[in-house]
């Protein structure tokens, strides 16, 4: 439930809905890695399939320097917001970062194939999370990746995804500070796949085993009523209810929907509350 990057001159953009605040995400190149670009990468186990990741080098990035890590997951396709599921279409991680400070890395969902990334759903899960498990470690050590400050986040299908991949094992549990989702939560209810059910959802959120999670979204506060309030030592939740409607007067120019990624992207006293609990966690710095 990606929506497609759209790109605009700010002085062009007045008058279409986009405003010239907003940030508008680096397309992805095929060019080596550099600040400020974000570039498709494959891992030497898929070549000669059609399956990549994508890697964004923070601005005024430096070689053997030391750099928070967000490894974000894409939403499902989702045509009422032109949502094309594909790595090269996320968004939600440029929003957090601004494209400073963190090395953003967007992670596919293999299909069942091991040819090309599933834009629906998990294709094969086992070779996802080992997807993520080895080219962690790999672009962390190339790139100067903390593997102390590694942040998974993810939107929509993404959200789900932050637990249903990233917590699917102790192994793969093990390396998250901390986790962000906007709209969606795994467990508040059941899907068309395995293991989508409540107390399977409540054994991944248990291996998080008190780190810190921000639940935004629409309905964020939902989650806690409807879901999580009898299991909040699980994690060190916030909960953080996003009118996204009204940050960008849905329908206005090319934002269609309300459930996007791109909500970050215009500035607002909510993205300020976002990126605040953000440094807080790299820095240590207890949240509440």
């Amino acid at each position: 439930m990606i929506l497609r990057t759209v790109f605009f001159v700010a002085t062009a953009a007045l008058g279409t809905g986009i405003h010239a605040a907003d940030l508008v995400t680096p397309p992805m190149s095929f060019n080596a890695p550099t600040a400020g670009k974000r570039v498709w990468q494959q891992a030497p186990e898929y070549r000669g399939t059609d399956v990549y990741h994508s890697l964004y080098l923070p601005r005024k990035w430096i070689p053997e320097e030391k750099y928070p890590v967000l490894v974000e997951f894409t939403g499902n396709k989702f045509p009422p917001s032109k949502g094309s599921g594909e790595v090269k279409d996320a968004n939600l991680g440029y929003g957090i970062s601004g494209g400073t400070q963190f090395i953003w890395i967007v992670m596919p969902y293999i299909a069942m194939d091991k040819n090309h990334n599933a834009v629906t759903w998990w294709g094969n899960r086992e070779a996802t999370v080992q997807y993520c498990k080895q080219n962690i470690s790999r672009i962390c050590e190339e790139f100067g990746g903390d593997l102390d400050n590694l942040l998974i986040c993810g939107f929509s299908r993404g959200a789900i995804a932050t637990s249903y991949i990233g917590l699917a094992d102790d192994e793969i549990a093990g390396l998250w500070k901390a986790v962000i989702t906007h709209d969606h939560f795994d467990g508040v209810r059941k899907w068309p796949y395995p293991h989508s059910d409540r107390q399977s959802a409540l054994h991944r959120l248990s291996r998080l085993q008190g780190r810190p999670v921000l639940v935004c979204g629409q309905h964020a506060t939902a989650v806690r009523k409807e879901f999580l309030a009898e299991y909040l030592e699980l994690a060190d939740f916030t909960f953080l209810d996003v009118p996204v409607h009204s940050i960008f007067n849905i329908p206005e120019g090319p934002y269609l929907h309300s459930h996007t990624d791109l909500w970050m992207h215009r500035p607002s006293s909510y993205r300020d509350r976002v990126r605040n609990w953000v440094q807080k966690v790299i820095q240590d710095i207890p949240q509440g």
